[in-house]
């Protein structure tokens, strides 16, 4: 099991070819790494992750789903994070922020929450076994800008204010390479973001975490540059049934061949898994590596 982590974290690398971006520095790599990868496909961009609760919550948790135990996790980032209101076109917009707000972040990571959250779930240092955390701490550390806010729908209206939310903090670090992860319903702004000519502009590639898909997006200008797009999905997810995302995931690959797509799946994990299992700095630095 061992020697196919290695393999899948190797396949990683190659993918980056002759790309310059920067990567990521190292953060508690070995927690938050894979603990057992059953198998690798599509020359390394399908992953299927061994889910295992008795490992990855009861033994990671000091509370089962509540509170990671303290070795996952540093308060660093508190130093400089930060809730503010934000006035875009679209009107004020609350949003928590972690990170480079001064200007010239090298890389800005937002995440749009799904159905019943608010900001304050991707800003959470203690749940889903301190991933959010981990997170912080690499926008942190790398001179990057997390940002997590919060918004009125999945619709019209949220669309309108998470892309003036863009478009500001664009503005202001005009260089850096700017990713959307989206977790379970907020995938549908993730959609209607790639779907936008305008907007999609000044995004680098989308995170969809245990979320949707959306046929149209293979029509957008996003698809034809060539915009990265990884999935992440439990096999068991009771909400959006695994075998849709996996359909769409190859109609990408057979459309456009070598496109930049990713699918990890978490066997036997549930909706919230990808939140919790998902490796930030393996995806993260993977998109820098394909993006110009």
């Amino acid at each position: 099991m061992k020697k196919l982590g290695i393999l899948a974290a190797l396949v990683f690398i190659s993918c980056a070819g002759a790309a310059s971006a920067a990567q990521l520095e190292p953060y508690k790599d070995s927690l938050f790494a894979y603990p057992d990868i059953i198998k690798t496909g599509d020359d390394g961009d399908y992953v299927v992750v061994n889910y295992n609760e008795l490992r990855d919550i009861n033994a990671r948790d000091q509370i089962p789903e509540r509170r990671v135990k303290q070795a996952y996790v540093s308060m660093q980032p508190k130093r400089s994070q930060k809730d503010l209101i934000v006035t875009t076109d679209a009107g004020a917009l609350k949003v928590m922020a972690v990170g480079n707000l001064d200007g010239g972040a090298s890389v800005i990571t937002l995440y749009l929450h799904g159905q019943g959250g608010s900001r304050q779930q991707g800003m959470n240092d203690y749940t889903f076994g301190g991933n959010f955390n981990r997170l912080k701490n690499l926008m942190d550390k790398n001179n990057g800008l997390y940002l997590s806010p919060d918004f009125t729908d999945f619709e019209a209206k949220g669309t309108g204010e998470v892309s003036g939310l863009i478009s500001y903090f664009k503005a202001k670090s005009p260089k850096a390479k700017l990713f959307v992860a989206c977790g379970s319903m907020g995938g549908q702004l993730c959609w209607r973001l790639g779907n936008d000519a305008t907007i999609s502009k000044n995004i680098s590639g989308l995170i969809l975490l245990g979320s949707l898909w959306d046929d149209k997006f293979t029509s957008s200008s996003a698809f034809k540059r060539r915009m990265p797009v990884f999935f992440g999905h439990g096999s068991r997810d009771p909400v959006f049934p695994i075998s849709n995302q996996e359909g769409f995931y190859q109609k990408l690959r057979a459309q456009t061949p070598g496109y930049p797509v990713k699918f990890h799946r978490f066997e036997s994990g549930n909706h919230g898994t990808p939140i919790r299992m998902t490796d930030w700095r393996l995806v993260l630095n993977w998109m820098l590596s394909v993006t110009s």
